[in-house]
């Protein structure tokens, strides 16, 4: 019996995650201004290629109002790129590896659109009330 639990707990031990030790990232840029009213402006590079930088200000509904973009190296060592918005329409990104929408996803967003001018209304499970 001392036998099989040595062997099942030999077993968890040599099916844990290895601890790796990171090399530490540089980081390159770090500039950051907040004025205190809702604006702001940050940029931030490390390294490794992984960059970053946002804008924002205060819109006019009381929401921020963003704009800003990111990058990375992919494993294949391309770079992937995201140039984003946020604001009172929601949060847009843009970028070559973010597939376009299915044709069909624009007639479901018509037929939500009629549903909501005919007062059609769903529970949260999305049974018709």
């Amino acid at each position: 019996m001392k036998l099989v639990i040595l062997a099942c707990l030999a077993t968890v031990a040599l099916a844990a995650p290895q601890q790796l030790n990171p090399v530490p990232i540089q980081v390159i840029s770090d500039q950051r201004v907040d004025q205190g009213d809702g604006n702001f402006q940050y940029e931030f590079e490390t390294e490794n290629g992984i960059y970053t930088n946002a804008v924002g200000a205060p819109g006019s509904q009381g929401q921020s109002n963003m704009q800003g973009s990111y990058r990375f190296t992919l494993d294949d060592g391309s770079v992937a790129e995201v140039t984003w918005t946020a604001d009172e329409n929601g949060y847009v990104a843009q970028s070559p590896l973010i597939p376009a929408m299915p044709e069909h996803v624009f007639e479901l967003l018509r037929i939500a659109e009629q549903q909501r001018a005919e007062g059609i209304q769903f529970d949260q499970l999305g049974r018709r009330i």
